[in-house]
């Protein structure tokens, strides 16, 4: 922790100050807080400087996954989605200066050298999100994953001390897990909207289609879907415990998102769960799990 605090204070001269202003700092904090509180959570545990540029990342993830619920028109979401794809490539319309997040992600790039190419890949991922094609596969439920969650562990690791192609295989795994928790977490919502992220494959492999899903009732076909998504990244989930053991303490605690996504699908796993109910998480427990998580050998080295 030690050397990741000195990382950390290299850095302070690019992402504090009048770099990018302390009013655009408290929006990106307190976008991630709202809508995104349990990453919000894990970026207490770090430094000042990798909390601003943790928070930065956080709130464009906000931006970029959110455009689905802004839009009523597809067309909409492609605009606002090349807006962001022409700022990265530095041809952005419009100020970047009026966009705090915008902002405050430029100078996390530059203070952390962190891979635009990896940025544009997210905003593509989520191109799907507009539309209401269902995910066709398991394998290509997987690649969505691996680029719109597993980048932010990834990330968050390069901003927290460095990125290897051993962080990036337990990124991968950690994308997988997460994904799957916010997956099954967002099935009521996106039932509703008649958007289909569990995959076809999965649901004819147990008799399931998509209509029943979009009519929100719980059936056994339906439960033994829920049930070998929730085996599966629960298989990722200890790949990822295990591995975790084997990388520098200094970027282990960019893994913290992944406790409280472990909780998840424990309680999704109880027989009495209700797919299609919306679940009111606990910030109180949230944060506890997440400090228990912070206090471990596994996620602190």
């Amino acid at each position: 922790r030690r050397a990741a605090s000195r990382r950390g204070g290299a850095h302070r001269g690019v992402m504090s100050g009048e770099a990018t202003g302390g009013d655009a700092a408290a929006f990106c904090a307190a976008e991630v807080r709202l809508h995104d509180f349990p990453r919000y959570a894990s970026t207490l545990f770090v430094t000042p400087p990798q909390r601003r540029a943790l928070l930065a990342l956080y709130a464009f993830n906000v931006e970029v996954a959110r455009v689905r619920e802004h839009i009523r028109q597809p067309l909409a979401g492609e605009i606002r989605l090349q807006w962001w794809s022409d700022m990265l490539e530095g041809g952005g319309h419009g100020y970047v200066e009026g966009s705090p997040v915008a902002a405050e992600l430029l100078a996390a790039i530059k203070a952390y050298d962190l891979p635009v190419a990896r940025l544009l890949c997210l905003i593509e991922e989520h191109q799907f999100d507009l539309y209401n094609d269902p995910m066709p596969t398991r394998e290509a439920l997987a690649s969505y994953l691996d680029g719109s969650v597993a980048v932010l562990f990834a990330l968050a690791a390069k901003i927290l001390g460095s990125l290897s192609p051993e962080i990036e295989h337990v990124a991968r795994h950690a994308g997988q897990v997460a994904g799957a928790a916010d997956v099954i977490a967002t099935l009521p919502m996106d039932a509703a909207r008649r958007q289909l992220f569990l995959p076809v494959e999965l649901l004819a492999a147990h008799g399931a289609n998509s209509e029943e899903v979009f009519a929100g009732v719980a059936t056994p076909k339906l439960r033994a879907v829920l049930d070998q998504l929730i085996d599966e990244a629960t298989a990722h989930y200890n790949a990822t415990l295990k591995e975790l053991s084997g990388l520098p303490g200094a970027v282990r605690p960019a893994f913290l998102p992944l406790a409280w996504a472990g909780r998840r699908l424990d309680v999704a796993r109880r027989p009495g769960y209700d797919m299609f109910a919306v679940q009111q998480a606990s910030r109180l427990r949230l944060l506890w799990t997440l400090w228990r998580a912070s206090r471990s050998r596994i996620y602190r080295g």
